[in-house]
C-alpha cells in the first residue's frame, strides 16, 4: 500500500514492489523520479474502506514514550521506531524519531512535504498547518496519493492521508492515516490523532 516514509508504511510490500518494478517508491535514487512523474488515478465512486461506528479501539503503549489509540483488531507490524496497523485498504502507521526542534509549518514545507514528493506516488498536498491537539501543538499534513500496484491485478486507488508531527523533549513523533479518497473516517481519524499522550 503506502510508506510513511521510504520503505516504513507497509513493511510486507517492499518484496513485492522489487518483483513488480516500483524500486523508485522505496530507493529514490534509483527510480524517484518515475514515481513523482506518476499520474493521480481517479478516486473510486463508492469507495471501500470506512472504519465502522462500531470500531473498538484500543490503547497502544511506545516503548518511544507515549500511548494513543489504534483499531483493535488490525494487522500489527512492530519495528524499532514504532509501529503500523493495517485492515484492508486503511491504514495508522506511527513512529517516533529524535529531533533537535520542534516542528514548523515551514519545516514540515520544506522537508516533509518533500519527502512526500519524492518517496509517495503522484503526490498532491492540500493543506499544511498547526493544529491544537490534547498533546500540545502538532503539524497537520493532507495530502492524496496513489498506492502501490496490486500485486495480481496491477490496479491503484487513490487514497487519502493525513500526518501529524507531533514535538516534546527532542522527540518527533510521526502519526499517518490513510484510506481510500472519499472513505468516511472523519470521527475515527479525530479519535486516533487526539489521543496521543506524552508518557
Amino acid at each position: 500500500m503506502k510508506r510513511i516514509s521510504s520503505a516504513t508504511r507497509t513493511l510486507p510490500t517492499l518484496t513485492l514492489a522489487m518483483a513488480l518494478g516500483t524500486m523508485g517508491a522505496f530507493f529514490p535514487a534509483i527510480g524517484g523520479q518515475a514515481v513523482a512523474a506518476e499520474k493521480a488515478v481517479p478516486a473510486e465512486k463508492n469507495p471501500p474502506g470506512d472504519i465502522p461506528d462500531s470500531q473498538v479501539f484500543i490503547d497502544y503503549a511506545s516503548s518511544q514514550g507515549f500511548t494513543m489509540k489504534v483499531p483493535e483488531g488490525w494487522a500489527r507490524s512492530d519495528r524499532a521506531d514504532g509501529a503500523s496497523f493495517i485492515d484492508k485498504l486503511d491504514g495508522v502507521v506511527v513512529s517516533a524519531s529524535k529531533s533537535a526542534t520542534a516542528p514548523t509549518v515551514e519545516s514540515a514545507k520544506a522537508t516533509s512535504v518533500l519527502e512526500l514528493e519524492k518517496t509517495e506516488r503522484a503526490v498532491k498536498v492540500t493543506a499544511v498547518k498547526e493544529v491544537k491537539l490534547p498533546a500540545g501543538s502538532a503539524i497537520r499534513i493532507v495530502y492524496t496519493s496513489n498506492s502501490e500496484p496490486n500485486a495480481v491485478t496491477n490496479k491503484q486507488i487513490r487514497l487519502e492521508n493525513e500526518r501529524y508531527l507531533y514535538f516534546k523533549d527532542g522527540k518527533l513523533v510521526t502519526l499517518e492515516l490513510y484510506a481510500p479518497k472519499g472513505a468516511d473516517n472523519v470521527d475515527q481519524w479525530q479519535l486516533m490523532s487526539n489521543s496521543l499522550t506524552w508518557k
